[in-house]
């Protein structure tokens, strides 16, 4: 039996925290006509669709550290963070469809990119939603501990909030220094 899995990655674009990724594996229990790209659903939607993906498919989450992003870059480190999602699988699929049109360096592995996949594919677009959900739930925890960023608010993205922010507060050991404009801000961090 021909087994496909679905990888997308989240968090490229933050200013802050790690970069996750996912990997799903559906079962033919989800109704795919539900799964879209997780950036066009509703928080509240993307939560409850997380839970049913989760309850109904093999999956597996995956990240890069803040640390790891710095000394590899962003792109490297998010297919890093694809292919430790993809090894914590407990079964090997048959192929997996990653989104984008860059693929981690996995041997053995049946690798294939799907540009704008994450639209195209509903594994995909499930991996999307679990990626999006974890990183979110993690960086709100993070934004209770760093107050005054609204994290839970913008998730490290530079909204104007963050960036005024980032002004008046200085950077934190969870902001990416090699990310422009972390990388202009002559502060030590806190």
């Amino acid at each position: 039996m021909k087994i496909t899995a679905g990888v997308d990655e989240v968090g490229r674009g933050s200013l802050i925290g790690p970069v996750f990724a996912a990997v799903v594996i559906l079962k033919k229990s989800i109704n795919s006509n539900l799964l879209k790209d997780s950036k066009s659903l509703s928080k509240k939607k993307r939560e409850y669709l997380c839970y049913c993906i989760k309850k109904n498919s093999i999956w597996a989450l995956g990240k890069a550290s803040v640390k790891e992003i710095e000394s590899l870059n962003i792109l490297q480190a998010s297919l890093l963070a694809m292919k430790r999602a993809i090894k914590k699988l407990k079964i090997k699929p048959s192929l997996i469809l990653i989104d984008g049109n860059k693929i981690p360096n996995l041997k053995n592995y049946n690798l294939k990119s799907v540009i704008k996949g994450d639209k195209k594919v509903p594994s995909i677009s499930a991996a999307s939603i679990i990626a999006k959900v974890s990183r979110d739930k993690f960086i709100t925890t993070l934004s209770k501990k760093n107050k005054g960023y609204d994290w839970d608010k913008n998730f490290g993205y530079a909204t104007k909030q963050h960036l005024k922010a980032l002004k008046k507060l200085g950077i934190t050991k969870h902001h990416r220094k090699t990310f422009s404009p972390i990388s202009k801000i002559n502060q030590h961090y806190i």
